[in-house]
């Protein structure tokens, strides 16, 4: 489109295959022609989702907005398979190369993806919290952030526990296994059904979505969608807690945070949906509260009455009442003669002293 970013794709013909091959969050398209007289060179192109990313099938006349490449076919009518991207944070690039700082898919290569983790937990970059560690795709090429969440809370591992503390348990763990000549190969794999660790969470739960991916992901259709929300067990879930976590991402998890939590941050809580009956009725009245008896409200509750003085005004509402009415009558006693006529603007002032809770004017 004349809007992409992307560089411009150097291949033409008029009939031609497209075949795809993923590894972790990289996906390698190859264009190759159909016409061996042409003497075109097979196109690779390699491309990054970002977060919004994705290819899209649709009517060539009904282009989607940000189909930022398209490849048409020869049928009638004619239809567009589309690299859509509204956020522009994926890209492409031209090459069959993938990139050199990612490691082994979590997927596709399992084993080496095992390995290259294990054998490496004396970098650095173990040194940071669990949940910041699976997203750094030079081990853990392929897991995202709702992934890392899942993963996490099936085996409820606090996202900011050292990665090498929990990494460390699970190479000495299979040290063990394999010294144990108890153990034949029929149950170390049931063992690992039953018990699965980290890293192998890392591999079965994206093979959860893939395996399902045609009833979760399919954006024509807001009930596959709606599947999808009931497979998250702990991402965007009501009730679990969220911290940001050192790089800025939101982590969703549920109980202790762990201690290498950042600082200064409290977890929130995904609300929960509300009841029908809790929600108030807007047709209800709003009760109205003079400012005198709000002031009084305040008054109160900013200081509480103590014990003793509670006895004290208990003890006072027993006695006679005698002397409270003497004293009454002699406050509010009305004058013997006519009371001389104020100027009006003495008058006001007056009436907004009394209305504002100051008292109400003496008598003349």
């Amino acid at each position: 489109s004349a809007v992409g970013r992307g560089p411009e794709v150097p291949f033409r013909s008029e009939a031609y295959r497209i075949s795809a091959l993923a590894r972790g969050k990289e996906l390698r398209l190859t264009l190759s022609a159909l016409d061996a007289a042409a003497a075109t060179p097979p196109q690779d192109l390699v491309f990054r989702f970002g977060m919004s990313g994705s290819f899209r099938l649709c009517p060539a006349a009904e282009l989607p907005r940000h189909a930022h490449l398209r490849f048409l076919t020869r049928e009638s009518p004619q239809r567009a398979l589309c690299f859509v991207d509204p956020r522009r944070f994926g890209s492409w690039r031209l090459g069959d190369a993938w990139q050199p700082e990612r490691g082994p898919c979590v997927v596709s290569e399992y084993q080496a993806f095992r390995g290259n983790v294990l054998k490496n937990l004396d970098d650095r970059a173990f040194d940071k919290p669990i949940c910041e560690v699976l997203l750094n795709q030079k081990y853990f090429n392929g897991i995202g952030n709702y992934l890392r969440a899942e993963i996490l809370y099936r085996l409820k591992i606090p996202p900011f526990e050292k990665a090498r503390t929990v990494l460390e348990a699970l190479k000495d763990q299979e040290q063990e296994r394999k010294k144990d000549p108890s153990l034949t190969l029929s149950k170390k794999v049931k063992l690992r059904q039953e018990n699965p660790d980290l890293l192998e969470l890392c591999h079965t739960v994206p093979m959860e979505v893939i395996m399902a991916e045609k009833q979760l992901f399919d954006p024509e259709h807001s009930d596959n969608y709606a599947a999808f929300k009931n497979w998250l067990q702990c991402y965007l879930v009501p009730g679990m807690s969220s911290l940001r976590d050192h790089s800025g991402r939101t982590i969703w998890f549920q109980g202790e945070p762990g201690p290498m939590a950042p600082k200064g941050q409290r977890p929130r809580k995904t609300p929960r949906k509300k009841s029908p009956q809790l929600k108030a009725d807007p047709e209800a009245p709003t009760p109205k509260v003079t400012p005198r008896v709000s002031k009084r409200r305040r008054r109160a509750a900013a200081t509480p009455p103590k014990p003793e003085e509670e006895e004290e005004e208990e003890k006072e509402a027993d006695r006679p009442r005698k002397g409270r009415a003497r004293r009454r009558g002699k406050a509010t006693a009305a004058p013997a003669l006519p009371e001389p006529e104020e100027p009006r603007s003495v008058r006001r002032s007056r009436r907004t002293s009394a209305h504002r809770g100051k008292g109400a004017a003496p008598a003349v």
